[in-house]
């Protein structure tokens, strides 16, 4: 293979060769001390290149023997085990399993079954799931930086200047960046004992919302946040958030498998999730607000690889490139991976991404605050550490066949035992 550059470089992590040798420890946390403090304090299969629309081709991941990057190979393979007995102990039928360090994959497996229904299907490395809630990182928030780099948006803006009609109720003085930390004082989602659809409807039923605390004052998780976000980024856009972060994100980063309602040729590889109507749900998202949404939300809808979900990781490690492309500035991604909620409130949270909260199990017992990550309801998982340029992805369908896995536990082990095989981390 010739030897390629990944990435552009950043203030916070330099570009380097990938067919160099392993860089010394010195030279690893190059630049590495400031987002230590930031983090301390909270503030913090190759593929063919794909054209970008911003620049030139996108960088293939390259993989790499765990001990080049500062891991215990021994410690590392323990992942397996762990993965192995999960899926005995019906936590999911399958899962794909991926870590990177310094921009290369040094643990890739898939492991179990991607189906069991209608009849068994073999996990592959390039199944795709559902996402759920990682769309509101992947596709939601990062697209709503987009729009404030782009000076469209501030994120102390109140929503009503984009949504007027959002104010009924008191809610004139809430603002992005409520949204986006989860802090706006909305319910956590729309009532769905009534029988309706439709995206507009969804709309007109989110900015009639009543609030059930002050905006500010208290951590609720709310899909209806990031339901509104994505409104705002079509009403200022002119395009709805499957096509803009299509536009703006995942074709600049070379995510040629990640997107809102996938074609039909796609379905083989997609796990299925669970029965609804009679039907098992395969390429049709989970999500029942979604759903009746006709698969576009903010909140939920995406689908991807582990594969592409790495790539996504890289990006904000890298500072808001990857390849020759650059979607977001660095102080962009310091911003997205710093804790923007209420200092005195206990829950912290960034912009979109979840750092140490109810939620944040999948950060293990051992990756320092100031890492941060997110989850899925259907089982993914996505969590990253910018100290020592680490990220764990794990991907299951825990709910096929008959949505009863719990990979919770699964989550925060593969997490500890990935810090636990660094041997290079820094201790101070």
């Amino acid at each position: 293979m010739q030897p390629i550059v990944f990435g552009q470089g950043s203030s916070r992590f330099p570009a380097r060769r990938l067919d160099a040798a392993p860089p010394g420890p010195a030279r690893r946390l190059t630049g590495l001390p400031i987002l230590a403090i930031w983090a301390a304090l909270g503030l913090a299969g190759c593929v063919e290149p794909v054209t970008s629309r911003r620049g030139g081709p996108s960088a293939p991941m390259e993989t790499a023997a765990p001990e080049q990057e500062g891991f215990s190979t021994e410690r590392l393979s323990r992942l397996d085990g762990v993965i192995q007995r999960a899926i005995r102990e019906g936590a999911a039928p399958g899962a794909v399993v991926l870590v990177g360090r310094h921009g290369r994959v040094v643990y890739e497996k898939a492991f179990g079954e991607r189906a069991r229904v209608p009849e068994s299907e073999e996990m592959t490395l390039d199944t795709l799931f559902d996402m759920a809630s990682l769309t509101k990182v992947m596709a939601t928030a990062t697209s709503t930086l987009v729009l404030v780099e782009q000076g469209e948006l501030s994120l102390s803006d109140p929503v009503v200047r984009y949504l007027p009609e959002f104010e009924a109720h008191g809610k004139e003085v809430l603002t992005l960046m409520q949204l986006l930390t989860h802090y706006s004082g909305l319910r956590p989602d729309l009532d769905l004992d009534t029988d309706w659809t439709g995206y507009e409807t969804a709309i007109h039923m989110a900015c009639d919302e009543k609030l059930v605390a002050e905006p500010g004052s208290q951590f609720i998780y709310s899909d209806i946040n990031y339901l509104v976000l994505s409104e705002i980024v079509h009403r200022v856009s002119g395009v709805t958030i499957d096509r803009f972060s299509e536009r703006e994100v995942f074709r600049p980063l070379g995510m040629h498998d990640t997107r809102f309602n996938p074609p039909a040729e796609w379905v083989p590889r997609i796990a299925p999730t669970e029965p609804r109507e009679g039907r098992m749900l395969r390429g049709e998202v989970h999500d029942p607000t979604a759903s009746r949404m006709g698969g576009i939300a903010g909140h939920a809808g995406l689908f991807s690889t582990a594969r592409d979900t790495a790539r996504f990781a890289q990006f904000i490690l890298n500072g808001g490139s990857y390849g020759e492309a650059r979607v977001l500035s660095p102080l962009g991604v310091r911003q997205m991976t710093s804790n923007q909620a209420p200092p005195a409130l206990g829950e912290w949270r960034g912009l979109g991404f979840d750092m140490r909260s109810r939620f944040s199990s999948n950060r293990g017992d051992l990756f320092p605050v100031g890492s941060f990550g997110h989850t899925g309801f259907t089982g993914t998982s996505l969590w990253i550490d910018p100290v020592t340029e680490t990220f764990v992805v794990s991907m299951t369908s825990r709910l096929h066949p008959g949505g009863e896995g719990n990979v919770v536990p699964l989550r925060k082990r593969l997490a500890s035992v990935v810090a636990g095989a660094i041997l290079d981390a820094p201790v101070r």
